[in-house]
């Protein structure tokens, strides 16, 4: 059983940055490949980035690539997703979520993650 609490998000001005963490309890955290997803008012939960459970490849959804980073410390069963030069269409709840296998591959489906955070709202204005 993996449990994920986020934490990181707020209200920032277009064009700002914000770091998301989102800490794992129990003992299969480093062995899970991680996601990060958003949902809009009135939009699909979809995906943003992923990392293995090494953290040695990575994936970004196109409208985030070069501007989002995302990583993991295992040692202290965190992920994380970077955020920068935010833009209005970032505004989303932002999501963490373990993935259903052990040291599996990248997944990008909402089906592919058992075990999902509650969820912290990320408010970009412009």
């Amino acid at each position: 059983q993996v449990q994920l609490v986020e934490s990181g998000g707020g209200l920032v001005q277009a064009g700002d940055s914000l770091r998301l963490s989102c800490t794992a309890s129990g003992r299969t955290f480093s062995s899970r490949a991680m996601g990060w997803f958003r949902q809009a008012p009135g939009k699909e939960r979809v995906i943003v980035a992923a990392i293995t459970w090494s953290g040695g490849r990575t994936y970004y959804v196109d409208s985030v690539k070069g501007r989002f980073t995302i990583s993991r410390d295992n040692a202290k069963n965190t992920v994380y997703l970077q955020m920068n030069s935010l833009k209005p269409e970032d505004t989303a709840v932002y999501y963490c979520a373990a993935d259903s296998r052990l040291f599996g591959n990248l997944r990008y489906g909402l089906h592919d993650y058992d075990y999902w955070g509650q969820g912290t709202q990320v408010t970009v204005s412009s």
